[in-house]
């Protein structure tokens, strides 16, 4: 003759269809640990009243109470007892797994696709900073001007110049730009530049060609309209398709070029380019952090994304590299 207890045990016959909410089970191992609500809102970071009614809707589906209260003691009943090994086992199990698979994942290499430019200028130099913030985290540079589709193949993020308009990514504005007039010191003095725009008539120029420039960037002949000023441009100069071999050659002094100022920002810093006239020219164009919805997931991606945005956020403004460049040339004026 089947009992009312019968009847219910075979109605709640556990299949993954219909087992108790994760939550309830989860509340249920932690407060079996700590014999305590408050111990177990702690640990699973909720409240101890979230904790009580997760435990509720548990004995509910079990018909059966897992805790009683003995002068004041949270205790387990006789069903709470026989259910925590292997609650408990099952959990440590999950929590096994996740930690293997996290590390496993750790352990791969993340491909990044960037431009050359920003991967020799900006992303390079600071890798060592990478290795401090996430060790053993280790990065495969992927430099190329080709658009790399980010859905197919082994990329797992890119930090892309462009509008910010890619649809079905996940995206992360990190910096604008903007481009002024870059040259050697030696080349400033040579040619006079230090005395004012005029001077570029008599300058060789580096002019950015190829898949790195931009529309939004001005050329020489923008920037001078933009600046208000009527002259003449040199003839001949240099023709580069990269943004860093623009960099390259005024280093070398083999020229005047429009920089970009995030990407010249070191040598800015240390003296070794000089602006030494003009001022900055926004461009449209900006820098971002893109990764597909699945891929955001990934513990290397995550690492990677969190460093990314604390050097970000460590950034100088654009005025502020240009104020050491400023004050050379109020001094050189001053001087002359």
């Amino acid at each position: 003759m089947n009992t009312i207890a019968d009847t219910r045990r075979k109605s709640i016959q556990p299949t993954l269809a219909r087992l108790p909410p994760l939550t309830s089970l989860r509340a249920f191992v932690a407060t079996a640990r700590h014999l305590s609500f408050l111990g177990a809102a702690e640990e699973l970071h909720v409240t101890s009243a979230a904790v009580g009614q997760q435990i509720r809707l548990l004995e509910d589906y079990l018909g059966q109470s897992l805790f009683h209260r003995v002068r004041g003691q949270l205790q387990l009943t006789a069903a709470g007892l026989a259910l925590v090994p292997g609650l408990t086992n099952a959990f440590d199990v999950v929590l096994a797994t996740m930690t293997q698979f996290i590390a496993s994942d750790h352990d791969l290499p993340i491909r990044v696709s960037v431009a050359p430019s920003f991967a020799s200028k900006w992303l390079i130099p600071r890798l060592e900073g990478l290795r401090q913030a996430a060790p053993g985290l280790e990065i495969l540079v992927d430099a190329s001007t080709h658009l790399t589709d980010l859905n197919t193949g082994d990329t797992d993020c890119a930090i892309r110049y462009g509008s910010g308009v890619y649809p079905g990514l996940v995206i992360d504005h990190l910096f604008s730009e903007a481009v002024v007039p870059i040259c050697s010191p030696e080349f400033a003095e040579r040619h006079w530049l230090w005395n004012g725009p005029q001077a570029i008539e008599g300058a060789p120029l580096l002019h950015e060609d190829g898949a790195e420039h931009d529309h939004s960037c001005p050329d020489w002949n923008g920037w001078l309209r933009a600046e208000g000023l009527s002259l003449r441009l040199p003839q001949g100069g240099f023709r580069l398709n990269q943004s860093s071999l623009v960099i390259d050659a005024a280093l070398a002094g083999q020229g005047l070029g429009l920089g970009k100022i995030r990407l010249a920002e070191a040598e800015l810093k240390a003296g070794r380019l000089v602006a030494p006239f003009g001022g900055s020219q926004a461009v449209n164009f900006s820098y971002f952090f893109v990764t597909t919805p699945a891929k955001e997931r990934l513990m290397r991606v995550e690492l990677f994304r969190n460093w990314l945005q604390a050097e970000v956020k460590a950034l100088r403004t654009i005025g502020d590299i240009l104020s050491r460049n400023t004050l050379r040339r109020l001094d050189i004026a001053a001087a002359e």
